[in-house]
């Protein structure tokens, strides 16, 4: 399986010529999105339809240090969902090497544009059918 590919820039390292720790959360969420596509669910198409999907906690652990240049693959995964949330698992491995530099989650739910709490079942069965086949086969 492939995962979504990302060369680390200069500018995302600290003063100690590593990774800053913050840019991992935002790796997540470019993964989450091109996994999203990957599965069949346009995140912008959804977003059109009146459907946000905002962060409710993310976790990251930190395994081994990125450097400028690397080039790592983020594997995003199914954990839960039940139509209003959706839970992933992330693991960030040296492309070269194989070696996992960093996992985590994150947890989401489903709005509406007014904030209240939205089930894909009912509002897009479509998305609905998509995670539910990325949980059952671990995604793609």
């Amino acid at each position: 399986m492939k995962g979504y590919e990302h060369q680390a820039q200069y500018y995302e390292t600290d003063q100690m010529g590593i990774i800053h720790h913050s840019n991992y959360i935002r790796w997540f969420e470019s993964a989450r999105i091109w996994y999203m596509n990957e599965i069949g669910v346009d995140y912008a198409g959804m977003e059109k339809e009146g459907i946000i999907s905002p962060v409710l906690e993310v976790h990251c652990t930190y395994k081994s240090m990125v450097h400028f240049g690397d080039v790592v693959e983020i594997f995003p995964k199914v954990e839960s969902y039940n139509g209003v949330t959706l839970e992933l698992s992330y693991r960030v491995v040296d492309k070269a090497s194989g070696e996992l530099r960093t996992t985590g989650s994150s947890k989401h739910c489903f709005l509406n544009r007014k904030g209240r709490l939205r089930s894909l079942k009912k509002e897009n069965p479509l998305f609905d059918r998509a995670f539910c086949r990325a949980l059952e086969t671990d995604g793609i």
